[in-house]
């Protein structure tokens, strides 16, 4: 089978083509977020920010449910996966209407001018958390959706659809405040970005309705206990340790998001601070934007590049592949500081981290078992962003304010190729066989597990019509 009809095959799928859409919906509201907070805490006129605020924001968007996520993830395998998606994303619409009314309070308040954003990132803090956790009880309830040897095809897919989404909010909030923004005020734009946010949100809700209870699983709640969540997550980690593929999949993630972060950290500073005045705020939210939708159309690509790339040399050489590609792009153009070689540099770390990323996604889905996959996914939520606010504080000790510094982007670079040989090593100890479950309706090459797990049903049989909950 080739690579487009692998990916024909996941798309003829019903159950699968509705949890593309409300990712994609869901997703777009993200994006419409993050450039709402980032335009008001970052890029407004009175701000100038240096590597320690943007460590800060990191830190206060990602840390709390990165702490906290593991201990809640028992929920994606206790409670109907549908009703935990509806809630997250309802949730969301209120607090997004919450961020809006706050940005307009504060424009009007006494205190506009002088700061006061922290209920603002509070609240941004809980939607950011919510969005992991909706993200992480999607790819739990992906394999109820497609057969298990179509598991690369639907993470060609779905990631696809991730950045597209983003890609879309993002570029529809800087949009609106390059042009609301100037037409009334940037508060009035903010406000506004966020208002879309919750009909993004909004949308979502409504399709996940569409869902029959039960059908992305699990097949039964579990009465839960508050003593047993530590026993749950040890069991959970246990299992991923004993999922040798997984787990190297999951590590190397993490090393790789963290120096992705470190480059994105100063990649801002370089735009804000080394390319741009002080006061040219607009010019640099305009040429961010680019490179952030450059690296957005890098992650879409990978969903075309890597089932072709996975065909031609299997999964574990792709992995090797990207990773010595992504040396290659930081050395050269990632670490010369123009506008051009940014945008370029963005776009191909965007395509060959996003490869990494689909074949981590595939590993996992393909070795853990479904009564392990809420929990063992959130543990790779805190794999997959811890780095980040990790990054952000390396960023604010070792780069200087304008964030222009070649010897640690060509760092950068070096790990990029440590991790390649490293991976290279590693997967070689536990076996090449191991590494192509998952990967059949596109590589045409059998397994050495072809078996489908006990508790999976088959995706495409009648739903039974969707019940309200209770």
């Amino acid at each position: 089978m080739s690579v487009r009809d692998g990916v024909r095959q996941v798309w003829r799928r019903p159950r699968f083509r509705r949890l593309t859409l409300i990712k994609l919906l869901s997703q777009s509201g993200d994006g419409l977020i993050q450039v709402g907070v980032a335009s008001h805490t970052l890029l407004s006129p009175e701000r100038q920010p240096d590597a320690w605020a943007i460590a800060g924001v990191l830190a206060v968007t990602m840390l709390p449910f990165s702490v906290l996520g593991p201990f809640v993830s028992v929920v994606i395998d206790r409670l109907d996966r549908r009703r935990t998606i509806l809630t997250a994303d309802a949730a969301r619409t209120a607090l997004s209407l919450l961020l809006a009314a706050l940005v307009l309070f504060h424009a009007r308040g006494p205190h506009h001018g002088q700061g006061g954003i922290g209920p603002l990132l509070v609240v941004a803090l809980v939607v950011m958390s919510l969005e992991r956790f909706q993200i992480a009880t999607l790819m739990a309830g992906l394999p109820r959706t497609v057969e298990p040897d179509e598991y690369l095809a639907a993470n060609s897919v779905l990631p696809l659809i991730g950045p597209l989404g983003v890609m879309v909010g993002a570029a529809v909030a800087a949009g609106i405040r390059l042009s609301v923004g100037r037409l009334a005020s940037a508060t009035t734009a903010d406000a506004l970005i966020f208002a879309l946010a919750a009909v993004a949100f909004a949308a979502s809700v409504t399709l996940c309705l569409s869902f029959a209870r039960r059908s992305l699983g699990p097949d039964q709640a579990v009465a839960h206990r508050v003593g047993q969540t530590l026993r749950d997550l040890g069991a959970a980690l246990g299992h991923l340790a004993g999922r040798r593929p997984a787990a190297l999949a999951v590590v190397t993630v993490t090393a790789m998001r963290l120096v992705f972060g470190f480059v994105s950290v100063g990649v801002i500073l370089i735009y804000r601070n080394h390319l741009h005045a002080a006061a040219q705020v607009d010019t640099a939210v305009g040429d961010l934007a680019l490179w952030v939708l450059a690296t957005g159309a890098g992650f879409v690509l990978a969903s075309a590049v890597n089932p072709f790339l996975v065909r031609r040399l299997g999964l574990r050489a792709t992995v090797v592949a990207v990773l010595a590609a992504a040396a290659v792009n930081q050395a050269l153009p990632g670490s010369v500081f123009t506008r051009p070689a940014l945008v370029v540099a963005g776009c191909l770390l965007g395509l060959w981290a996003q490869c990494l990323k689909i074949n981590a996604d595939t590993l996992v889905q393909a070795h853990v078992d479904d009564a392990f996959k809420g929990r063992v996914l959130v543990i790779y939520d805190f794999a997959f962003n811890t780095p980040l606010v990790l990054a952000g504080l390396l960023a604010a000790l070792v780069l200087p304010a304008d964030g222009a510094s070649k010897a640690a982007f060509l760092s950068c670079a070096g790990v990029y190729l440590l991790l390649s040989l490293g991976f290279a090593w590693r997967s070689e100890t536990i076996g090449r066989g191991n590494f192509t479950k998952g990967t059949e309706s596109v590589t045409g090459r059998p397994s050495d597990r072809p078996d489908r797990p006990a508790d999976q049903s088959p995706p495409d049989q009648p739903e039974s019509p969707s019940q309200p909950d209770s």
